[in-house]
């Protein structure tokens, strides 16, 4: 019999009249989703018809960590773990985030080193942190962040006199876009996996 005031922690086993009342606290949810252009990261199903939620139309409540913004595509975690997003968002933490960008014309020496340079963005008032940037070709290069301002690629891109024509996250952390990189019809049912922690 346990004193008032005494703390129950998750490693212990509460009965009454030696029958347990402990309940095993319901797994949570971790997944790594498509996100096709037009598509809101909003959980606000009143407000924004194209959002995600009822786009995946997941049997349980989820939200998505981050945002990708209507006309960028790619990998967003999806999870009703609210203690999770933290971890993965707080920019100290300096996680990684990749993409693959194209734009509307032939990309140069000095758009890569200033780019990876850091850009004032005068309308956020911030500069952004130094990051990865390669080119893949002449329109299109992979850059890598570790912190996530409204828009930043766009803005970076905008900045140097470049237009995004298209935007895609490939990867977060150590997980990159896989089998659910297809393009298919179904994305409810093929665009996303389970993710293991």
């Amino acid at each position: 019999i346990p004193e008032l005031g005494t703390k129950v922690t998750e490693n212990d086993v509460v009965e009454v009249d030696g029958k347990s009342i402990t309940e095993r606290k319901a797994d949570f949810v971790y997944l790594a989703f498509n996100k096709p252009v037009g598509i809101v990261c909003t959980t606000d199903t009143r407000v924004e018809k194209d959002n995600i939620i009822d786009y995946i139309k997941y049997q349980k409540r989820i939200f998505p960590i981050g945002r990708l913004d209507k006309l960028s595509e790619g990998l967003i975690f999806m999870t009703d773990d609210g203690d999770i997003v933290n971890k993965i968002l707080r920019a100290s933490n300096n996680h990684d985030k990749e993409y693959l960008v194209t734009v509307d014309k032939p990309i140069s020496q000095t758009f890569i080193k200033r780019m990876a340079g850091g850009i004032y963005l005068e309308d956020l008032d911030k500069t952004t942190k130094k990051c990865s940037v390669r080119k893949i070709d002449s329109h299109t290069f992979t850059i890598i962040l570790t912190q996530g301002l409204n828009r930043q690629i766009r803005r970076m891109c905008e900045y140097l006199g470049y237009e995004v024509v298209t935007l895609k996250r490939v990867r977060i952390i150590n997980i990159k876009l896989g089998k659910q990189q297809r393009n298919t019809k179904n994305y409810q049912k093929e665009n996303y996996q389970y993710l293991n922690y």
